[in-house]
């Protein structure tokens, strides 16, 4: 796809587009209801039909949004759109190209290949109407779906539900997905997909006709993502030097500051481990840092001090995982966090035979935004000297995480990825993290919570009956 014809399109149309703005209000336009339009339907002017220009100026003078079905019928685009109709029908053309059937994969994944190089020079208002089209033009047949239904509803009665559930998955079955497929299909294409569904994640709450795309894609994701195809990889000091540069970039939780910084990350009684994908074999797409040593970290400091003491591998007892960092926006809701940490301590147990204690040293980013809402005076006070209120912060914190919750679910995010693997809320530490982040979000406070490998069962169990697993010491901080 090219972008010159795209361009003068563009331009064609806002010339149109401005001439029926002069004259709207000369013919008297804005005074004419849609009703009135659309009954003088026969009535032409230079070859344009009325009704329809004049809908098109009320509907971009109000900030309406045509859905690209009406678009695709129309002459003309409204101010806010930003490929016109004739450009429009071209580019679904060539999606539907990519989506052929009666293509090969190889074949689709050429042409998917050609649609990509012209998404990368289009603008930002370009590929969104190409998200659009994905959306709204490959859905399920209506028809076949109603049929499925139909005959899904029978044979509940019947009994005969086998063939009923096959035809209703196949009526289910969107062309969207042999669409994204196909795109998947080219080398860089797993990547072109996750990078645009990062691009339009932000769009969803504003736009709800992406909801569908992106709900196709998520599915895929979670398919080709699946733990089973991913590769748990130990990245260290003598690892490649763009795949450093990435720990750097990608880092979360707790900035790394330079080369130093994470050379000291990576020491000998350091480890960090990634899930690498085949389709993007430089790429972490989520990875953990842990500190090996021979007691429950309180702070943050001393884990990151460059000048701290190496410990002996041989008299380390206790992983503590501090950073755990996803990569990909765009692989947003594919979780593959709890495998990673099952599957590093699984490593780090063959490895060093010794350890037995295995917690994380987390933050608590939502325990601030709670206590404004509950507390004001308290936070106002936290604000002005916290010592003061050393106490009452920590009980409060002891109750944000141990009983706040949330459709069934931990209030803070951190507590519920952490909790929802089994863990338990074992200690909350004073003063943790005294940077700026850490006392935005939370007074300093830090948490530990234990992953005791014999009661994570016990622990999800408890949780899903409503109840956060807690230490003895978490428990007085409630009373």
């Amino acid at each position: 796809m090219d972008t010159e014809p795209l361009a003068q399109s563009t331009s064609r149309g806002s010339q149109a587009g401005s001439w029926l703005r002069r004259h709207a209000v000369k013919l008297g336009w804005q005074k004419i209801d849609k009703t009135t339009l659309i009954s003088k339907e026969k009535q032409h002017i230079a070859g344009i039909d009325i009704a329809q220009s004049a809908i098109d100026i009320i509907a971009t003078t109000d900030h309406a949004m045509r859905s690209t079905n009406e678009r695709l019928k129309a002459s003309l685009k409204q101010k806010h759109e930003a490929l016109s109709p004739r450009v429009l029908r071209r580019t679904l053309l060539e999606l539907k190209a990519v989506a052929d059937p009666q293509v090969s994969e190889v074949e689709g994944g050429r042409r998917a290949q050609g649609v990509a190089k012209w998404y990368a020079k289009a603008s930002s208002h370009e590929q969104r109407d190409m998200w659009l089209l994905m959306s709204e033009q490959f859905a399920p047949d209506a028809a076949q779906l109603r049929k499925a239904r139909e005959q899904y509803e029978s044979a509940l009665i019947s009994g005969d539900l086998g063939l009923a559930e096959v035809a209703m998955h196949k009526s289910l079955t969107s062309p969207r997905k042999r669409l994204l497929q196909r795109f998947a299909a080219f080398p860089e294409g797993m990547r072109f997909l996750i990078e645009m569904r990062t691009q339009w994640l932000p769009e969803l709450k504003k736009d709800r006709r992406l909801l569908a795309l992106d709900a196709e894609l998520e599915v895929l994701l979670s398919t080709w993502f699946d733990v089973a195809f991913l590769e748990l990889r130990r990245i260290s000091w003598d690892s490649p030097a763009s795949l450093l540069e990435k720990l750097i970039r990608y880092e979360a939780v707790h900035d790394i500051k330079g080369w130093m910084d994470l050379k000291n990350r990576l020491d000998s009684d350091r480890r960090c481990y990634g899930f690498f994908h085949a389709k993007l074999p430089d790429e972490p797409l989520i990875f953990v840092e842990v500190a090996l040593g021979d007691e429950m970290a309180s702070g943050i400091l001393p884990l990151l001090d460059e000048q701290a003491k190496v410990h002996d591998l041989k008299a380390v007892t206790t992983a503590i995982f501090y950073s755990i960092s996803n990569t990909q926006t765009g692989l947003r809701g594919v979780g593959f966090g709890d495998s990673l940490i099952k599957r590093v301590v699984e490593t780090l147990k063959t490895e060093l035979p010794k350890l037995k204690v295995f917690a994380t040293l987390s933050p608590i980013p939502g325990f601030r935004a709670w206590l404004t809402k509950i507390d004001a005076p308290l936070v106002a006070q936290a604000d002005a000297n916290a010592e003061t209120v050393k106490q009452e912060l920590t009980s409060r914190a002891a109750q944000y995480l141990a009983q706040e919750m949330r459709d069934g679910q931990p209030l803070d995010a951190v507590a519920k990825f952490h909790l929802g693997n089994g863990s338990r809320v074992e200690r909350i530490n004073w003063a943790a993290d005294p940077s700026a982040k850490g006392t935005k979000q939370s007074f300093g406070l830090m948490v530990n919570y234990l992953y005791d490998l014999k009661q994570i069962d016990k622990h999800r169990q408890s949780l899903a009956a409503g109840k956060i697993a807690c230490s003895a010491d978490i428990k007085k901080l409630l009373n």
